[in-house]
């Protein structure tokens, strides 16, 4: 009995196998081409090969690369004023946020914490244009009332008469002032005063915006902004980044609570003083005691330029006044207010002012010194021990 395999399927066919020559090397066939089949089909039909790098695309690449940077100047640019307007909002609300945690603290909902350190800002200018309208307002209509004394005044001075005997100068001013020109170049500055004050207004109404936004939002666009740091380095981000925000807010509400007492010391001192417009003044005196370095100079030169105006004793007492209570605030109010807040150098802190005033003029200067400690504070944790590793 012979045994036979038994088979589970046809018998393959054998295909001839095609030999190379001796000693060529045999190549395998190239695939064949499937042409795309449904929704895979090319419609136009197949792509070419890509375009080669050569210095025609390099220099095409390259163009459209300048051009865009430069798109991007331009935009930047054309949108700084507004970036300003973001940007002191954001440093507002940084620093707005230490009273709002405050009171958040204390048992009372965020909400109206925000809103109890909103409409005290709003009061504290609220009050500022109260005070300071009155002011100018009399200022204004008594020079209006003493204008004709003015003149007549000058027409009696000798220097005027003989000027006006040579070269005819109250004829010319009269002619001038009854013609037209006046009265079109008097419009056109009107125009251009009420479009200033416009701007002002606008500005001031945007920032007041969006800093109640920033309160109202810093913990979320924190979170989204931490959200987009890779997850091994976010932790550390974090707390880097917690710290910059928390000097900052340490400074710019140390300023705050520094040009408030300047303010009320002040005040209390003009009013003794019998200074006119005193509550006008200390505002004033708060608000430029907020400008690094010349803030303070400013402020007492105009409250002791209206002292002395009142009477040589009153501005002798101004003078004396300010230059002790600089003193105070420079050596003994300002150290324990920033102590536990910001740490900056005094060479940084004059370096930041600076350049923060260059760039971005009286903004700038508020912003230069807590930028100086934020980059202080990365150079320090960052930058230094990533050196010492190498």
């Amino acid at each position: 009995m012979t045994d036979k395999s038994v088979s589970s399927g046809p018998s393959p066919v054998e295909t001839p196998i095609a030999h190379a020559p001796i000693g060529a090397v045999a190549e395998p066939p190239p695939p064949p081409e499937r042409e795309p089949t449904g929704e895979h089909k090319l419609p136009f039909g197949r792509p070419g090969k890509p375009m080669g790098n050569g210095p025609f695309m390099f220099g095409l690449v390259a163009a459209l690369g300048v051009l865009t940077a430069w798109w991007l100047v331009q935009m930047v640019a054309a949108a700084g004023s507004v970036l300003v307007l973001i940007v002191v909002s954001l440093f507002l609300a940084i620093g707005l946020n230490p009273a709002v945690e405050w009171l958040h603290g204390r048992g009372m909902a965020r909400i109206w914490a925000i809103t109890i350190v909103f409409v005290g800002v709003i009061a504290f200018f609220a009050i500022f244009a109260v005070s300071i309208v009155p002011a100018l307002t009399e200022q204004t209509t008594g020079f209006i009332q003493d204008v004709p004394t003015l003149v007549q005044q000058l027409q009696n001075h000798p220097l005027i008469r003989s000027l006006d005997q040579e070269y005819q100068v109250l004829d010319k001013l009269t002619q001038y002032v009854t013609s037209g020109d006046l009265a079109t170049q008097l419009f056109g500055g009107l125009l251009g005063v009420a479009g200033v004050v416009i701007s002002a207004v606008f500005s001031f109404l945007t920032v007041l915006v969006l800093t109640l936004y920033f309160l109202g939002s810093l913990n979320t666009i924190k979170e989204s902004g931490y959200r987009l740091v890779p997850r091994s380095r976010r932790e550390r981000v974090t707390k880097l980044v917690d710290e910059v925000i928390r000097q900052i807010g340490g400074y710019v509400g140390g300023n705050l609570i520094i040009s408030l007492i300047a303010g009320v010391v002040t005040f209390v001192f003009l009013t003794i003083a019998g200074v006119p417009y005193a509550l006008a003044l200390a505002i004033f005196v708060a608000i430029t005691d907020l400008i690094p370095m010349v803030g303070a100079v400013i402020g007492a030169a105009v409250a002791s330029l209206v002292g002395l105006l009142t009477s040589l004793p009153v501005g002798i007492a101004c003078v004396i006044f300010f230059v002790i209570y600089q003193q105070i605030e420079n050596y003994v109010i300002s150290p324990r207010v920033f102590k536990s807040s910001v740490d900056v150098p005094p060479i940084a802190t004059i370096i930041g002012a600076l350049l923060g005033g260059a760039l971005l003029g009286v903004v700038g200067a508020l912003l230069g010194i807590p930028l100086a400690a934020a980059l202080l504070l990365i150079l320090r944790e960052v930058v230094l021990p990533r050196q010492e590793k190498l």
